[in-house]
């Protein structure tokens, strides 16, 4: 057991001080800082040009735009101009950002909005609404509909929504579920594809450097397997865990609104925090099993990539599904892909952070994922016993059966 550990530790600390850990590492710090950080940059970078508008219209007409503008963020300040001319040269001085002719024509308001680029989708819808509002109240009044009942025709009528099962989620709970849930299913993703792939690399690495040869002499094949899986899953939870530390308190500071509210998770169930590490942790054991398998059947790093492609699709398959998932966790497809085990980690977590389903469900599942992690486990401790005493090309999964024969005669 000693000898273990002494594996498991020594994967996690050469990983850990190596250049390219560290470096990658100090990159990702760095971007999670920086796109948590947008917010304030942009206010930085925004100009005041950016969100200002030139107006060519009656004077009535423009305070009506103005009222209506007054609180939208895409465009705050509106100035009026007398003509094209006067607009054109104001562009050129970057005084304003583009400018809008509006107004009557044959009883029905028109408008033409003129920039030096119409990329810009945000500002050009809000000078239309803006502009159909107008209309709209004109041809209210017109029709000599008083304010009152013009606003009960465009008053949103109340909508409860009611689940009438017990304990369901209620809507703000639903929401914040859905956040968390949105950003653990790419942690799952991302953690399975990265460090399943860095154990494959690992083992392939020092089959080419013919240090495996020295480490089956002295440590059991077996207990080398389950040390590096180990050894990088504890590198990988520092790694997530500098992360999210940096990410998550940076986006508290950083977002308000609707956006601090999804991020809040204040009343997500305790329950749902606990399913989450189940199953990431679940899921690395699945993939971290399966990327040691197959990369003790390679001796050159360069085949690494080629030989766990199978096991990359399926992760990528799992993501997908569970992205569509998101948008109807309910449906007869998720709940009968979230029972196989290759997808059990995203696709149940999914379910369980977004729906109020019996534990029966959950216990199988997991009973399932666990089951297969043990038989890929004693599968994969055979193939690999023998895996890494083979050396040459690997072509094809016809290998697992030579490595098996070798595991036999050891």
């Amino acid at each position: 057991m000693n000898k273990f550990w002494l594996v498991a530790m020594h994967t996690f600390l050469t990983k850990f001080k190596s250049k390219q850990f560290l470096i990658t590492t100090g990159i990702m710090l760095l971007l999670a800082f920086g796109l948590t950080s947008i917010p304030k940059i942009e206010k930085v970078f925004d100009k005041k040009v950016d969100h200002t508008i030139g107006v060519i219209s009656t004077e009535a007409d423009f305070k009506q735009l103005e009222v209506i503008m007054k609180d939208n963020k895409e465009i705050n300040t509106l100035i009026a101009f007398s003509t094209e001319e006067e607009c054109k040269q104001a562009i050129k001085d970057k005084t304003i950002r583009g400018y809008v002719l509006f107004g009557l024509a044959n009883e029905q308001y028109t408008a033409t909005f003129k920039t030096s680029s119409i990329a810009d989708e945000s500002q050009i819808n809000a000078i239309q609404n803006a502009i159909t509002a107008i209309n709209t109240n004109y041809q209210m009044k017109k029709l000599d509909i008083p304010a009152e009942k013009l606003a009960k025709i465009y008053a949103p009528i109340p909508f409860e929504k009611v689940s009438l099962e017990k304990n369901a989620k209620s809507q703000d709970e639903l929401n914040q579920a859905r956040g968390l849930v949105y950003i653990l299913l790419f942690v799952i993703y991302i953690s399975v594809l990265m460090y399943s792939s860095m154990i494959a690399t690992e083992v392939a690495s020092e089959k080419s450097s013919r240090i495996m040869e020295i480490l089956v002499s002295s440590v059991p094949p077996v207990q080398q397997m389950f040390a590096k899986i180990l050894g990088i899953a504890i590198l990988s939870m520092t790694q997530i865990a500098l992360l999210f530390g940096l990410g998550f308190s940076r986006l508290k500071q950083s977002m308000s609104g609707a956006m601090g509210d999804f991020l809040g998770f204040e009343k997500v169930p305790t329950s749902t925090f606990v399913y989450a590490a189940i199953f990431v942790l679940l899921g690395y054991l699945l993939f971290a099993t399966m990327s040691a398998l197959l990369g003790s059947l390679v001796s050159r790093i360069e085949d690494v990539q080629q030989m766990i492609m199978p096991m990359t699709t399926i992760v990528i398959a799992g993501f997908m599904i569970s992205m569509v998932g998101l948008s109807n966790p309910s449906s007869s497809f998720i709940t009968f892909m979230s029972f196989i085990p290759f997808f059990t980690p995203m696709i149940m977590f999914l379910r369980v952070g977004l729906l109020t389903i019996p534990f029966w469900q959950i216990a199988i599942s997991i009973g399932l994922l666990i089951g297969t992690i043990v038989v890929l486990g004693v599968f994969g401790a055979r193939v690999y016993k023998g895996g890494v005493l083979m050396y040459g090309k690997s072509s094809s999964f016809k290998d697992i059966r030579k490595a098996l024969q070798l595991s036999k005669k050891e």
